[in-house]
């Protein structure tokens, strides 16, 4: 049985308050109660602040380039898709620079766990606005405040083909912890948007803004309706903030539907293939 310590990289260097600690806790924490251990999950990471786990958390872990963590970990799934994988990136890596690949891994099904630390900056740049900002935030990259809408990442992803959605607040490890554990549990492309307040260069959405405006869905939520799970992820743009899981379905996720893969995964397929004489084929 694994315990935290087993995940534990190096200490965390992360500003004292900043949200990715509750994340940090919440990612090692269900990974211990999957029953998982170092050796038998693949992590990838983007570029940022929350890239930075990837010397805190100890796992099969690569640091990826900036927008490039999602294809990245599906070429880790197609290799070996018995073999959990989850993305750990920012808002800005996941819905800015990697927002195509992000597209695109939803309408494949792609068997991923993805957990994006929400805190609408680029935090490690020191504050510059992200795609997840609202209109008119002030940055010292927009000092006049922007211009574009944000991005809305629930209905992004429902409308996209995801067949997981959830989210989560970095001040709540628990809750965090256990839509991660139904994210990858979950057969598909997952989501967990986790709104993260980043305390040194984003004076709006703080711990106290968000504990007024986030609400846990009950029980009656029905997060099989598509029309509902929209609606609901529109909540988004009037600044209420639901959490839990938003849409769930059951489809074949991409690697089922691969014919290679039906009987072996294919890092224990042949490298080289030989040409049979009698029979004029490649074996």
């Amino acid at each position: 049985m694994t315990n935290i310590q087993d995940f534990s990289g190096y200490n965390p260097t992360w500003c004292p308050g900043c949200g990715d600690w509750g994340i940090g806790i919440a990612i090692k924490q269900a990974l211990v109660q999957l029953g998982l251990s170092p050796s038998s999950v693949a992590a990838v990471f983007g570029i940022g602040c929350s890239g930075n786990m990837n010397d805190f958390l100890n796992a099969y872990a690569i640091h990826s380039l900036h927008g490039r963590s999602i294809p990245t970990a599906i070429g880790i799934k197609i290799a070996n898709h018995k073999m959990p994988v989850i993305v750990i990136a920012g808002d800005g890596d996941t819905y800015g620079e990697g927002g195509n690949h992000f597209l695109h891994a939803c309408r494949g099904n792609h068997d991923i766990t993805v957990i994006v630390h929400d805190n609408g900056v680029y935090g490690l740049t020191t504050g510059q606005s992200a795609p997840t900002a609202q209109k008119g935030f002030k940055s010292k990259s927009t000092p006049s405040g922007i211009i574009e809408t944000p991005i809305n990442p629930l209905s992004f992803a429902i409308t996209s083909g995801a067949t997981f959605v959830s989210q989560s607040f970095a001040g709540d490890a628990i809750h965090a912890a256990s839509m991660i554990k139904a994210a990858v549990n979950h057969k598909g492309f997952s989501l967990v948007n986790i709104l993260q307040p980043c305390v040194s260069f984003n004076k709006i959405n703080t711990y106290q803004y968000y504990l007024q405006r986030v609400y846990k869905l009950g029980e009656d939520y029905k997060k099989d309706d598509f029309r509902e799970a929209v609606q609901k992820s529109l909540e988004m743009n009037e600044e209420k903030f639901p959490l839990g899981v938003i849409y769930q379905v059951e489809k074949p996720s991409y690697t089922d539907q691969l014919p290679q893969l039906k009987n072996e995964v294919l890092i224990d397929k042949k490298r080289f293939m030989e040409f049979d004489k009698i029979t004029k084929t490649f074996i």
